[in-house]
């Protein structure tokens, strides 16, 4: 299994390398993951916020603390990727991403446990239709316990987990994010090149969760973009500083044929 990124990420976090992998992982993931859920901070004021912890501008509070929070589900993340799926890990997720907000306040939001009310996918009651409270549970336990039961998991398998866990929908608030967090982690378990939903495919990616049962390929297509644009962007940073690390010693050396069989599982588009 390919490593590499996993240990340049967790190395640079560890070691306070700056403006590598790791920061610019951090920084943009953040940013594109609050912003399709209406986030109104922009990618400098999130990397103000992730450098010093503070920002020039305006936004609004919720804003700010969850960009933080997601920071610190990004490394909770890191240190769990080889964790399997259950209901404890996704509520674990959301509960870090929704800490200090307004929500947390709320009973009726439920942080960290699943939704005590009806909920849509896209904000509008003519969107999506998703599970019941009620049904939530049982759901989800199914949805996890379907997934874990495969020996192995390919990018395909990865997406449609995705899927079935935004149409079910478990939390109040925050399931995109929790989803797309839960996605990064499953390519690095898998060994597979992960990848960020950016704020210019929302459309897209909405259009992939609505129309999955009928033409599954709009979100498959839509994730493989956004591989490519991660693979093009993100991994010669993470493999030059990998070779830089072996240099000196280090361990954590993968085979280039290997981690180029393993991207995506042999899937082609």
């Amino acid at each position: 299994m390919d490593t590499t990124l996993l240990e340049v990420l967790v190395y640079q976090r560890d070691h306070h390398i700056d403006g590598n992998v790791y920061k610019a992982c951090q920084c943009d993931f953040a940013y594109n993951s609050n912003h399709i859920e209406g986030s109104t901070l922009t990618h400098d004021q999130t990397v103000q916020i992730f450098d010093r912890a503070v920002f020039s501008g305006t936004a609004k509070v919720d804003d700010i603390v969850e960009t933080r929070n997601h920071f610190s589900a990004f490394d909770q993340m890191l240190d769990s990727w080889d964790a399997p799926l259950d209901t404890d890990y996704l509520c674990g997720l959301h509960r870090t991403l929704k800490e200090g907000t307004s929500d947390a306040g709320n009973p009726m939001m439920a942080v960290g446990s699943f939704k005590r009310l009806s909920n849509v996918i896209g904000g509008a009651a003519s969107d999506v239709e998703t599970a019941a409270p009620t049904d939530v549970p049982g759901l989800v336990d199914a949805l996890v316990c379907a997934y874990e039961d495969q020996a192995s998991h390919t990018f395909d398998d990865i997406v449609r987990f995705h899927w079935g866990f935004e149409r079910i929908h478990p939390f109040s608030d925050g399931n995109g994010r929790v989803g797309r967090l839960v996605m990064f982690k499953e390519c690095l378990r898998a060994g597979l090149t992960p990848f960020i939903i950016t704020e210019d495919l929302r459309g897209y990616y909405l259009r992939g969760l609505r129309e999955y049962e009928r033409t599954p390929g709009y979100l498959t297509d839509t994730c493989g973009f956004a591989q490519d644009r991660f693979e093009e962007g993100y991994m010669p940073l993470a493999r030059e500083f990998a070779s830089e690390m072996r240099a000196i010693g280090m361990d954590g050396s993968h085979d280039d044929g290997e981690r180029k069989g393993r991207r995506r599982g042999g899937i082609h588009r």
